[in-house]
């Protein structure tokens, strides 16, 4: 992905390519990837942010009768997929969505990140880099070309072909996003059979959720071409670990990271404290937009590596936030519970609102907790004052409504739209009668 791209490199880079088809891309509020698919020849009219379309048909956008929003293009965002027709390839823009009179759509998850930033720009701060480790599981697809649930291998952590039989699927993918402009930083199996990890470079907030949605096409896509079926669902299998989506976060002022001190308390800065304290303090209240599906709360249970509780260490891993060992430049804040399914742009604004909260009111973290909080009963939690995360995703949304710091990260359009969209997804599967229960009652009574 190129930085400051000119409207001559682009059309420089259209032809030398062979481009045919451009994609206007944007995320909508549950963080699925649509696009509008143009012909060459419309691509000035695009690039002149005249590129109408029907925001009505759009989850969490507008109603028939406000139906027109334009498509910006953002010109950085400009990359040719690789692995399309050389009789004619295809690229594509991330775009904001704009309002018909030319005002920001309050809507667009990507706008609602940028507007999270210059309340951060406000308070001193030039960066907010994010650095994460999107997980997802592969599927053998069946006769009909569809996801299955029979998994390609038996692999555990790091372990390589035979027994990793997405070794190859995994390359495919790490190549496909180098020749995009990915900087990758490691690629292996993770801890479940048929789970995958790739980590790519950190980076600004909204480059790198621009990545996030990037990374999940080129996955699924390339999947596909090995007959498999790639998926980011946080829990897709029962007794094994699922999938997460660690987050690390710094900020920076003047080039240097805010985080660090050499000479505080574990070389961390008084901000990296603030920032972790507001972490600790919104951490219920941000779950049900960092786990936004009814299958996140399967995967925040004890047992599988997943954090349920909210505290903080600088030495284990079983809290929710944690300080890696690095320093310097690369000293960072991981909160651990954000799951993939999330919409990257919003959970990065509430992230980062949760944290600048902490600043701003000069908060303090409670005690470090350097045991296993696994291994403590509640008794032991509660005197610890460790507080379990929601344990259902009603429980999440009653949560978040209670905040008012994570209300206005989302703005009153996502934040309205949001709740209602959750609310029906959680009716429907609390009147839906499931396999278990069948299971269980069906012979019994």
């Amino acid at each position: 992905m190129s930085d400051s791209l000119t409207r001559e490199q682009i059309l420089k880079k259209i032809e030398e390519e062979n481009v045919q088809f451009i994609r206007l891309q944007f995320t909508d509020m549950l963080g699925t990837i649509k696009n509008v698919e143009i012909p060459l020849s419309q691509l000035d009219k695009a690039l002149d942010n005249k590129m109408m379309f029907d925001g009505s048909s759009i989850e969490g956008f507008v109603r028939i009768e406000e139906s027109d929003m334009y498509l910006h293009p953002d010109l950085d965002t400009f990359v040719v997929f690789p692995w399309t027709s050389e009789k004619g390839k295809v690229a594509r823009f991330i775009c904001d969505i704009y309002n018909p009179d030319g005002t920001p759509f309050g809507g667009c998850p990507r706008y609602n990140l940028k507007r999270n930033l210059q309340k951060m720009e406000e308070l001193g701060f030039d960066a907010f880099n994010i650095g994460t480790e999107p997980e997802f599981f592969l599927f053998k697809l069946d006769d009909k070309g569809d996801p299955s649930l029979e998994l390609n291998d038996r692999g555990g952590y790091f372990d390589l072909a035979p027994t990793d039989l997405g070794e190859n699927c995994r390359r495919d993918i790490v190549l496909e996003l180098e020749e995009m402009g990915f900087e990758i930083e490691a690629s292996h199996h993770e801890g479940a059979p048929g789970q995958h990890e790739i980590d790519f470079k950190y980076s600004d907030a909204v480059k790198h959720a621009d990545d996030i949605q990037t990374f999940k096409l080129v996955v699924k896509t390339i999947a596909r071409k090995h007959n498999l079926h790639a998926t980011f669902m946080p829990k897709p299998l029962f007794g094994v670990n699922g999938s997460g989506m660690h987050v690390n976060m710094s900020l920076f002022k003047n080039g240097e990271n805010s985080f660090f001190d050499q000479q505080g308390d574990m070389q961390l800065s008084e901000i990296a404290y603030q920032f972790t304290a507001g972490m600790i303090k919104h951490a219920t209240n941000f779950t049900a937009v960092t786990n936004p599906t009814v299958n996140s709360y399967k995967r925040l249970v004890p047992g599988y590596e997943a954090p349920c509780y909210v505290a903080w260490s600088g030495t284990n891993r079983s809290p929710l936030v944690r300080i890696p060992y690095s320093r310097g430049l690369s000293t960072r804040i991981e909160v651990r519970s954000v799951d993939p399914s999330a919409n990257p742009y919003m959970a990065m604004s509430v992230l980062l609102a949760s944290g600048l909260d902490g600043i701003q009111n000069k908060l303090n973290p409670p005690t470090a907790v350097d045991r296993n909080i696994y291994m403590m009963d509640r008794k032991e939690r509660e005197q610890n004052g460790i507080k379990d995360l929601p344990a259902t995703l009603m429980e999440a949304l009653e949560a978040l409504q209670q905040d008012q710091i994570i209300i206005d990260a989302l703005g009153e359009h996502l934040f309205e739209h949001f709740i209602e969209a959750k609310e029906i997804e959680w009716e429907m599967f609390r009147t839906t009668v499931h396999p278990w229960e069948r299971e269980q009652y069906l012979s019994s009574y």
